[in-house]
């Protein structure tokens, strides 16, 4: 049996925001093998000038994300959804080794296989610097 991963395609509004803030959730634990799970082994990736194929590539790129990225914390929204598709917007705050705190805001476009993993995600980042008094994602 295919794996699964609820709530499965057709999307209402109800089950298109528990499907965000799923993913929401994942990506606070910052545990690259966990977040990768809810993608199919071939999904495709833009992620700003990034491409990438497949859970091992997705792995391998949030292994670097974190590396860098330290304290990240991330929120979603819902923007939009269809049956098999769903837009967010989102916004995350982290800091680099050297302590500036940086802002990153986005939008990203999923499309979900029948079995509720995503296959498609392509997301458009912007970041900003900021001061840790200009933080408000809460750690």
């Amino acid at each position: 049996m295919p794996e699964a991963r609820p709530p499965l395609p057709p999307f209402t509004e109800q089950t298109a925001r528990a499907k965000v803030q799923a993913a929401e959730d994942a990506w606070n634990t910052r545990d690259p093998e966990r977040v990768a799970l809810a993608y199919t082994e071939d999904s495709e990736w833009r992620n700003r000038d990034r491409f990438l194929t497949g859970r091992a590539e997705i792995v391998a790129f949030l292994r670097d994300k974190w590396q860098r990225e330290l304290d990240y914390r991330l929120r979603k929204e819902l923007w939009a959804f269809t049956d098999n598709r769903i837009a967010v917007r989102f916004e995350y705050e982290w800091h680099d080794a050297e302590g500036q705190w940086w802002r990153s805001y986005g939008n990203e476009n999923w499309e979900f296989a029948p079995n509720g993993l995503m296959h498609r995600r392509y997301a458009s980042i912007n970041d900003l610097p900021i001061t840790p008094t200009d933080r408000r994602v809460s750690v």
